[in-house]
């Protein structure tokens, strides 16, 4: 697979075959030729490429790539194919290293995605999301308390998260999709965690109402609804705010943000949608964030972003195992076997992202 995944991490940089030829020290030619599967390269050769596509060289030699199925990226139009392409080779590497990692136990160590059962098989209504998003925390055994640790428990219940470093600045807002019918969800690492939990809350949106919304229900705004539902739901919202309000303090939204981990626009979104403020309310409060400038960045403390500690779990619980040594750990890690060493025996502190 070396010369696919040659031209998969060629791609993702960016990069001609003119331009890797020129920081590799080869002819455009070589470089042909070893993405055509024409030919090898030396082992020298094989560390420069390496160094310029910025990968390990065990990148080249994994098993057969895997294949995103139903991909769908959450983004603005403007977002560069580039920055796509870079943003597909991220994850696709992260889940390669994933699936090879759960491979290596005796039995799977996580549990396979199921959707649940009790929800109602053709949804003909906003409201009736209410219901699906109630009956998944019931499933899932939240009850209605704030979720401290989304990621966790989308993981629990069979869907992969993964993390990619796309700051606050650039158009990614998140992609879904399936490899071997595994979902799996990805968000920017470095985002505040009231947008990674609201994202990650849609895309589960979207496997729980699949198949099921009537064809006069826009699914995008289905899946904003569930979201919202989801992370603050409707018993919550009136334990909170009551069945009727004139107005919402600012400093009562921020103290709710705080709890529930849901953005300030949304909860006056969750606020509308249960009938709690009226519509000339709420578009108020829209123009308001609007001219503040809070829809981009909103005021108080931002939440601390989610965590996505179950790779690194496993690892250290394979390594516990015997079912990997250090070397392959560190590999698994993407870091150097030393800087693994040290993360292992706690000397260096957490352990990097898994870049």
């Amino acid at each position: 697979m070396f010369n696919t995944r040659l031209h998969r991490a060629r791609k993702a940089a960016g990069l001609s075959l003119r331009d890797l030829g020129e920081r590799v020290g080869v002819s455009h030619a070589s470089i042909k030729k070893y993405e055509d599967g024409d030919a090898m390269p030396s082992s020298d050769i094989l560390l420069h490429l390496a160094r310029a596509l910025q990968v390990r060289t065990e990148y080249f030699f994994r098993p057969a790539p895997v294949v995103l199925e139903g991909i769908e990226y959450r983004k603005r139009s403007s977002l560069p194919k580039k920055r796509l392409d870079a943003i597909t080779h991220e994850v696709l590497d992260q889940i390669e290293r994933r699936i090879e990692l759960e491979n290596l136990f005796p039995q799977s160590p996580v549990k396979s995605f199921a959707p649940v059962e009790e929800v109602n098989d053709q949804i003909t209504s906003m409201d009736q999301i209410e219901d699906v998003a109630d009956r998944v925390r019931s499933a899932w055994n939240l009850g209605f308390d704030p979720i401290p640790d989304l990621i966790d428990v989308l993981e629990t219940n069979g869907i992969r998260v993964f993390m990619i470093e796309a700051d606050t600045e650039n158009k990614f807002d998140g992609l879904a999709a399936r490899v071997s019918g595994m979902p799996i969800v990805v968000v920017g690492r470095h985002w505040p965690g009231d947008r990674q939990r609201f994202t990650l809350a849609h895309e589960l949106g979207h496997l729980m109402l699949e198949g099921r919304l009537s064809q006069d229900l826009d699914e995008e705004k289905a899946c904003n609804r569930f979201a919202g539902a989801f992370l603050f739901p409707r018993e919550s919202v009136r334990q909170e705010l009551g069945d009727h309000r004139n107005a919402i303090e600012l400093k009562e939204l921020g103290l709710i943000k705080e709890e529930f981990g849901l953005s300030m626009t949304g909860i006056l979104h969750r606020a509308h949608d249960l009938d709690i403020i009226s519509p000339a309310y709420r578009e108020g409060q829209v123009k308001l964030f609007r001219f503040k400038g809070w829809y981009w960045k909103e005021p108080g403390q931002p939440y601390p972003a989610e965590k996505a500690h179950i790779f690194e779990q496993l690892v250290f619980h394979a390594l516990a195992e015997d079912y990997i040594g250090e070397s392959k750990a560190a590999e698994l890690m993407n870091m150097p076997l030393q800087q693994f060493r040290r993360v292992r025996s706690m000397e260096g502190g957490d352990a990097a992202p898994n870049k």
